[in-house]
């Protein structure tokens, strides 16, 4: 059973310029995805997939390989986690080396943990299953969502739940913004990371943080330090 850990981390980020670069307590954030797929033991190779020369060298630093450097094609706004991680297994398909499993870990993921990425395949093997990612609650059930009419009104999203008691609303998640662990004969066959025999690991909101803004930054920084440092 061969397995590839694929970080994906282009040059390119609106909302934090040099995101994958910038550093996180001492360190560019991107070394802690390399370090716990590292550190796991779990993998057979451990990859970056970027189009960014000073992405290269820190992710060659922290012991990561980065065979190619990542199309033009996949490396705009526009590609999908998905077009990345195929670019990749069929590159190195066409330098003779097949995985039957890997993980995508993004490369803003400080809170990713070699226990996770050890549960997730436990997980992805006993269920037969096609993906498995983490996945937190959210704080207050969706179903009391408001919006806000044109007229400036507050309404609710889902007015038949208004009356029900919230211990009583089914409960909802939303991806940790982690990684994924996937079966790769699937991924290839679906082109997609979410099926229908996904499944998820549920982690808890203070060891987890998805990094898109400055403030999810400063969140990230204060779990961190409260947990790690």
């Amino acid at each position: 059973m061969r397995r590839i850990a694929i970080i994906p981390a282009r040059g390119g980020s609106k909302r934090i310029p040099r995101k994958n670069t910038k550093l996180f307590f001492g360190k560019p954030i991107v070394a802690y995805s390399i370090q716990a797929a590292i550190n796991s033991g779990l993998y057979d190779e451990v990859m970056v997939s970027t189009d960014d020369e000073e992405i290269a060298a820190i992710a060659r630093q922290y012991g990561a390989q980065v065979p190619f450097m990542r199309s033009d094609e996949n490396s705009n706004d526009f590609a999908t986690t998905v077009d990345v991680l195929l670019e990749v297994l069929d590159w190195y398909a066409s330098q003779g080396q097949e995985f039957h499993q890997g993980t995508c870990i993004y490369a803003c993921a400080p809170f990713v943990s070699s226990r996770l990425l050890t549960d997730s395949f436990a997980l992805l093997e006993k269920e037969n299953g096609d993906c498995v990612f983490p996945s937190l609650a959210y704080s207050h059930p969706i179903q009391r969502a408001l919006k806000v009419a044109s007229n400036g009104k507050i309404e609710l999203f889902d007015p038949l739940s208004s009356n029900t008691r919230t211990q009583d609303l089914e409960r909802a998640y939303f991806d940790a913004g982690m990684f994924y662990t996937f079966d790769v004969s699937k991924l290839k066959q679906t082109k997609s990371l979410r099926t229908q025999n996904t499944f998820t690991i549920e982690v808890d909101d203070l060891l987890a943080q998805d990094i898109d803004n400055e403030n999810d930054w400063k969140l990230a920084e204060m779990k961190y330090q409260l947990f790690f440092k």
